[in-house]
């Protein structure tokens, strides 16, 4: 029997989406499954969802389709299908309260305002499941937190979010193969610009 680790990416549907910095989750879905060879062919709990094999584990990746603020479903229905445990299931979502290009990995904690991880929590009645956090900055000036979310990327932004996204997809199969402290300890961080 391998185990089964549920990586779910947090983002909006649609093409007008999909380079916003909310979407942060989604793309860091899609470096994932490419580089593990596999693509999203399905719908399950309202998401679309793939899996691979690694290292004798077995891996279901998730893309809530149902809009941001309602992502608890899809996370929840995923949780009891697959019958997993709380430790079994990783959140990863943009953060406005991290620098662009940083990584955070946390065993729990509240949502700090994301409106996917809220749902999520109220779903599952806990906060306490890990997360991956994917750093996109304040926004500037007098610009409010709901229209720099759904702004895409600058190119000079996505050069760094890139790198963070390889990063960040060692870090996800680190978790799956040696547990949450060590992805913890050798990923959380920033990257440096230049």
């Amino acid at each position: 029997m391998t185990d089964t680790y549920l990586i779910v990416g947090l983002g909006n549907p649609g093409r007008e989406y999909r380079q916003t910095r909310h979407n942060v989750g989604f793309m860091l879905m899609d470096r994932l499954t490419a580089r593990l060879n596999v693509r999203f062919t399905r719908m399950q709990s309202k998401a679309l969802v793939a899996s691979a094999n690694f290292e004798e584990r077995k891996i279901i990746f998730a893309k809530p389709q149902t809009f941001m603020n309602l992502s608890g479903q899809s996370v929840q229905g995923l949780l009891h299908f697959y019958k997993l445990p709380l430790e079994n299931l990783l959140i990863a979502h943009d953060d406005l309260d991290l620098p662009l290009g940083t990584i955070r990995i946390r065993p729990d904690g509240r949502s700090a305002g994301q409106k996917g991880m809220t749902s999520t929590i109220d779903r599952l009645g806990t906060d306490e499941f890990p997360r991956l956090r994917l750093g996109i900055g304040r926004p500037p000036g007098h610009m409010q937190a709901p229209d720099y979310v759904l702004q895409d990327f600058s190119d000079a932004e996505m050069v760094v979010i890139s790198e963070t996204l390889n990063r960040a997809v060692e870090a996800g199969l680190t978790w799956v193969t040696e547990g949450l402290d060590k992805a913890m300890n050798k990923f959380n961080g920033t990257i440096s610009p230049g």
